[in-house]
């Protein structure tokens, strides 16, 4: 299920073998796999790639709150890695200490004319530009994927994700829809056991996830009969974007949740009962949980 040269064309020639189709997201949504990638690897791994020990503490604060408590949650790693550093930016403590934080120009600028935020697009950047803001973001993503490689591995699915996959089985469609990188997808679903319950897993390479949806999926089905399940904002603007359905893995009610739709919201999805006020309530729940603010500002 690697991505292919075109990874565009692999989502536009997906087959429809059922008559509806269910996007779910991987990280935090599927594994219970977001708290030790960002406390363990990727924070650990800014704090080393940018020198940034002498506000280690804030970086943590503040990188902690952009991937996993805000409404931020789930967003591409370098996006992400901005953010993190426009909040280490505002704190009066930072200042305090008279640090000067790189600005990540050359990374902001990629940003803002590339789709695919990845390390195969990153690294064609790299050669083409020579641009060493780039080619240390390179390094920082590249050393975050050794680090998960080395870290995070036999984390099982959350309870009820295996059953709810093998009761979509013979009536939907079902795609990993992630912003992680492949590699990574394909070892974590197949150590556990359910990359057969799928018929694509589609990561970073491919695209964003709303791109993801749009090609797999929308003008295949009809609206009504297209889900994306997942644990952040993001996931539920490519839904809603898309115009489709979404339903939400409540951060830190993540069994709950999974319970929630196995023996709830999957049946009301495929008697066409899911759209209106109950995925209305499902949103609100969810949208209360993930703030705007950080707390160093709230209190």
């Amino acid at each position: 299920m690697s991505a292919p040269s075109d990874p565009h064309l692999a989502l536009r020639q997906l087959p429809r073998r059922h008559d509806f189709f269910v996007g779910v997201d991987s990280d935090g949504c599927a594994f219970d796999t977001m708290e030790v990638k960002h406390k363990e690897c990727f924070i650990p791994n800014i704090v080393n790639s940018y020198d940034l020990a002498a506000i280690s503490k804030y970086v943590r604060e503040a990188a902690e709150f952009v991937n996993l408590y805000s409404h931020w949650r789930g967003i591409n790693r370098f996006p992400a890695l901005t953010t993190t550093f426009d909040l280490l930016l505002d704190r009066p403590e930072v200042s305090a200490r008279r640090f000067k934080l790189p600005a990540l120009t050359g990374v902001r600028d990629w940003i803002r004319r590339e789709t695919k935020l990845s390390n195969p697009t990153l690294k064609v950047e790299v050669a083409k530009t020579n641009d060493p803001d780039l080619a240390r973001a390179l390094k920082w993503s590249e050393d975050v994927n050794a680090t998960v490689g080395q870290m995070v591995h036999d984390v099982p699915p959350f309870p009820y994700v295996r059953q709810s996959l093998e009761c979509l089985a013979g009536k939907a469609d079902v795609m990993v829809v992630s912003a992680t990188p492949v590699e990574a997808l394909e070892r974590e679903w197949r150590e556990n056991a359910i990359a057969q319950l799928v018929a694509m897993i589609a990561g970073q390479e491919h695209g964003s996830k709303k791109e993801h949806l749009a090609l797999a999926a929308v003008g295949k089905y009809d609206l009504d009969k297209i889900l994306m399940i997942g644990d952040a904002p993001g996931d539920m603007n490519a839904a809603l974007d898309n115009r489709v359905l979404f339903y939400p893995i409540d951060p830190g009610r993540e069994d709950e949740s999974w319970q929630r739709f196995f023996e709830e919201a999957l049946p009301k999805f495929l008697n066409g009962e899911y759209a209106g006020a109950y995925m209305d309530a499902q949103i609100a729940r969810f949208e209360a949980l993930l703030p705007r603010t950080p707390p160093w500002k709230r209190s």
